[in-house]
């Protein structure tokens, strides 16, 4: 697979299905994700959710008209660093089969593009402490380990 095969494109809610399979098959996400039928309207609400917001956009990257990966983009601004704007990059999931085919790179690749695209002045991401691999990846796509993140799960 090239990845100039590889499509990113803003996810449509016929995607949904792939896109919850996806998180569903994840043992390191801890997240609760599930392929059961009583669970999809909580994520047709988040889509919905995600789509209505301006700051929000949920990407797929598509390959022979599969849905083969995934992310999220936030644009934040704050106060500090002079009223700038950064972009978070969330959910980074690339369909486990496919690992190591150059997905993550190329759905990174545009988040960067479009950041840039937007004027911001950082693009920031976390990972689970357990990911050692993804670490890596990110760390060889030129992001440095900064911060310590901290979590109060509410529900």
């Amino acid at each position: 697979m090239a990845s100039d095969d590889i499509i990113i494109r803003q996810a449509r809610e016929s995607d949904l299905p792939a896109l919850i399979a996806m998180f569903a098959a994840d043992p390191l996400g801890g997240h609760g994700d599930t392929t059961d039928p009583e669970a999809y309207p909580d994520y047709l609400s988040a889509f919905a959710t995600i789509a209505a917001s301006p700051d929000h956009t949920l990407y797929v990257a598509e390959w022979n008209g599969d849905v083969v990966g995934t992310f999220q983009t936030v644009i934040t601004t704050s106060l500090n660093g002079r009223g700038s704007s950064a972009m978070i990059i969330e959910a980074v999931q690339t369909r486990a089969d496919l690992r190591g085919q150059g997905i993550g790179s190329r759905m990174i690749e545009f988040a960067i593009a479009e950041a840039k695209s937007h004027g911001v002045r950082l693009v920031q991401l976390t990972s689970n402490a357990v990911r050692k691999n993804a670490h890596r990846f990110y760390e060889r796509l030129g992001f440095k380990p900064s911060h310590l993140g901290f979590k109060m799960a509410l529900k």
